[in-house]
């Protein structure tokens, strides 16, 4: 088998393809870092190569098509489970198309690869910025609040909340002897959860409160 230089070009490409991606994950000290990604995308780039190559004349995508499940086993392996949320996923994601993209090169689609590339890098860095942005218009926080038993209160504190701009998603209240405790999940910007906290601290009727 004789390796031409739009074989080299192929590789060399999905290895700066894979940096490229990998870059950012490492930046933000993610699992699947620099050296990975750029494995994944060469690995998957050889993959192509070979594919077309061995294959002899018969279906060259048999070698190809597996790339796609055996890189599931990768991106299942970053993801998961912290206290009540799941992380990893945009690592798996990142690893599942580094793998596309390599097999994209490999097969010498470079326009589609470096598009694909393009956007990646712009969803990567700029698009964490936008996402920021919508967290901080809709920040969801839990307040356990508890006082004297008094039904009086449970209205008092509830309006409290959403006077001051916040939603209230779900709430339970639990009495115990001659104390109560009210939970709240409310949903709402950041800073009308500031002003909600400030007025726990300064209502004398709260014994204690928590979120």
């Amino acid at each position: 088998m004789i390796i031409t230089a739009e074989d080299a070009l192929r590789i060399v490409l999905a290895l700066v393809a894979g940096g490229a991606i990998g870059l950012e994950r490492e930046f933000r000290d993610k699992a699947a870092g620099f050296r990975t990604l750029i494995f994944i995308c060469v690995g998957a780039a050889l993959f192509t190569l070979l594919s077309a190559k061995l294959s002899g004349g018969s279906d060259g995508t048999r070698i190809a098509a597996n790339i796609v499940s055996g890189v599931g086993f990768l991106g299942a392996g970053v993801i998961l489970r912290e206290g009540g949320r799941v992380v990893g996923l945009t690592t798996a994601a990142a690893i599942w198309l580094t793998a596309a993209l390599g097999m994209a090169l490999g097969g010498g689609y470079y326009l589609v690869g470096g598009l694909v590339l393009a956007v990646s890098l712009v969803v990567l860095w700029l698009f964490p910025f936008l996402e920021h942005m919508v967290d901080n218009l809709r920040h969801e926080r839990t307040y356990t609040v508890i006082s004297d038993t008094c039904l009086e209160k449970i209205d008092h504190l509830e309006a409290l909340i959403t006077e001051h701009g916040l939603k209230i998603r779900s709430s339970q209240h639990v009495k115990t002897g001659d104390r109560m405790t009210c939970r709240w999940v409310t949903i709402g910007p950041p800073g009308a959860h500031d002003e909600v906290v400030k007025a726990l601290f300064r209502d004398e009727g709260v014994i204690e409160f928590q979120f």
